[in-house]
């Protein structure tokens, strides 16, 4: 019984996560093809975007890089009704948004520091 209900909370856990990033990829699209970006439309964006968030129970993350996607989708979400500059959010939403793919790619590239010094030893 236990192995299906770690199955559950995984594929939970999943849908959460996969809600969450279609949730910031929406709103990045959002905020960098909209021509026309008014406050009345940003709203109305979070707030649709929002619904399907809530339809999925919030989980628990624990890995950093997903934990800083939870904060900034929460940060998006704080915007709605704010009386800040439209261009001033989608300034600093697109910065934290580029910050965290940064993190992201730092993470998954490795450049091989000394790299000609692995090579030494066969002289």
């Amino acid at each position: 019984m236990a192995a299906s209900q770690k199955a559950i909370d995984n594929a939970n856990r999943l849908r959460y996560i996969r809600a969450l990033e279609r949730f910031h990829k929406g709103m990045i699209s959002y905020l960098m093809n909209t021509p026309e970006l008014t406050s009345k439309g940003l709203n109305k964006k979070i707030e649709n975007s929002v619904k399907l968030l809530k339809r999925i129970d919030e989980v628990d993350l624990y890995k950093g890089e997903l934990k800083d996607l939870q904060t900034l989708v929460k940060k998006m979400i704080s915007y709605k009704d704010s009386e800040e500059d439209v261009e001033n959010i989608k300034e600093e939403l697109l910065h934290s948004s580029n910050q965290l793919d940064k993190d992201k790619n730092a993470k998954r590239y490795k450049k091989d520091k000394h790299s000609n010094s692995m090579f030494d030893e066969w002289d």
